[in-house]
């Protein structure tokens, strides 16, 4: 049979999708790129927000409509959270949870078998052990993404994750070698390490996330280990330093900000204050040569006045962003946030991301302008026309003129000018 693949949300579901088609692949059946021909077709979907479930509803029906005779597998965190709603997807044939993607070849054996609808979706329990099935290669040739951990207990209002992922548990050391290990193998030179709550790695295992960075770079071939989203309160300076001790990792943090008004943290139940935030930061900034600092920036949630959205851009013109992910609050049914009194209106909502969107582009092309002048080992991936691009340890994507075949390789370049969302360099011989 013939598998397509469909991946809506994070790179966590992204590293999910991949272990599926390695056992689609395994198993003896094929992937395709066609969706009109495929036999299967998965939707590996994401309840982040409300308009993560209408796009997943929305695949569910168009693939159905186009490819009629396909089985429809619906997966990931929209059925394990809102199993009732995924139920009503008619169009659906087989519904797993997250937690149950890895039985992927056998709900699609027994719905043939059986001929009736499949639903094979386990709630979360406390006591529940990481058991995602490890992978060998990555679709990206130069970059592969490990998930080590998964679950988060920390009940932001605005997030139904802990009710989709269920409670912390990681991936272990040893198992962490192995995976990479097999990566390095098949050509991959930089591991992102990622997880639903990267930052508590390890709280189950007595361990932290130090351990897992250690055990990436421990494995022979690996020259760049790398950092998904991170939760700020979780960093300790015994942390840091261990981190900037480790001469494999990359100096880009990924520090989710959400916002720069400490009454708006107070009510999304973030851990942490802006005073805590721009602390870490210059910690960072001290600890990592020419690191970078990216983050996640929400406008619009539930009471946000004027007064605290002009707060949290100030803030973020103080801090200076490398890269930010601007995005406007989503109501999301089951969370504390959704019956919070307050709600502001969509044309509110979409004006001040317009004006958060526009100060973040401005603070990225000051970082990038920061860049001008220097000389950076860059990790070349693909080639966009007469240019090859790649990236620096702190994630600034280069982009050089050369006729030679760079995929892979790791180039010293001297950076010679700051476009909008990248830099032009000249490789050093």
């Amino acid at each position: 049979m013939k598998f397509y693949f469909y991946t809506l949300g994070c790179k966590v579901n992204q590293y999910e999708t991949s272990v599926m088609q390695k056992l689609v692949t395994e198993s003896g059946h094929s992937l395709t790129d066609s969706k009109e021909s495929a036999d299967i077709i998965v939707i590996n979907s994401c309840t982040v927000t409300g308009e993560s479930d209408r796009k997943t509803r929305q695949a569910v029906r168009r693939f159905k409509r186009n490819n009629p005779t396909c089985t429809v597998v619906l997966t990931g965190c929209l059925p394990q959270a809102f199993k009732d709603d995924a139920i009503s997807l008619a169009e659906a044939d087989i519904l797993l949870g997250n937690g149950s993607n890895h039985r992927l070849i056998k709900a699609v054996e027994r719905f043939f078998e059986k001929g009736e609808r499949v639903v094979d979706i386990i709630p979360h329990e406390r006591d529940d052990k990481f058991c995602t099935p490890t992978l060998d290669r990555f679709p990206e040739r130069t970059r592969a993404y490990i998930k080590i951990q998964d679950g988060c207990e920390r009940y932001c209002t605005y997030c139904i994750i802990p009710t989709a992922r269920g409670w912390v548990r990681s991936k272990s050391p040893n198992v962490i070698k192995s995976e990479v290990a097999d990566l390095v193998r098949n050509g991959h030179r930089e591991i992102v390490l990622v997880g639903i709550n990267l930052s508590t790695y390890g709280k189950d295992l007595g361990l932290n996330l130090c351990d897992a960075v250690d055990a990436t770079a421990e494995v022979e071939g690996v020259d760049r280990v790398r950092l998904g989203s991170l939760e700020p309160d979780l960093f300790t300076d015994e942390m840091l330093t261990r981190l900037a001790n480790q001469k494999k990792l990359c100096p880009q943090f990924h520090l989710a900000l959400q916002s720069g008004c400490d009454a708006t943290l107070h009510r999304m139940n973030r851990r942490y204050d802006t005073a805590f935030y721009a602390d870490l930061v210059g910690r960072i900034r001290k600890a990592f040569t020419n690191s970078s600092i990216t983050t996640d920036i929400m406008v619009g949630f539930v009471g946000e006045t004027e007064e605290e959205f002009n707060q949290s851009v100030e803030f973020v013109k103080q801090i200076g962003f490398a890269r930010s992910h601007v995005f406007a609050y989503s109501r999301r049914a089951g969370t504390p946030a959704d019956r919070m009194k307050g709600h502001l209106e969509n044309s509110v909502k979409e004006a001040r991301s317009r004006i958060m969107i526009e100060v973040a582009n401005g603070c990225e092309a000051k970082f990038l302008q920061s860049q001008v002048g220097l000389v950076c080992p860059v990790l070349f991936e693909q080639c966009d026309g007469e240019y090859w691009c790649g990236y620096t340890p702190n994630y600034t994507q280069i982009k050089v003129k050369c006729s030679d075949n760079l995929q892979g390789l790791i180039k010293n370049v001297k950076i010679t000018e700051a476009k909008d969302t990248c830099c032009i360099g000249e490789i050093e011989e």
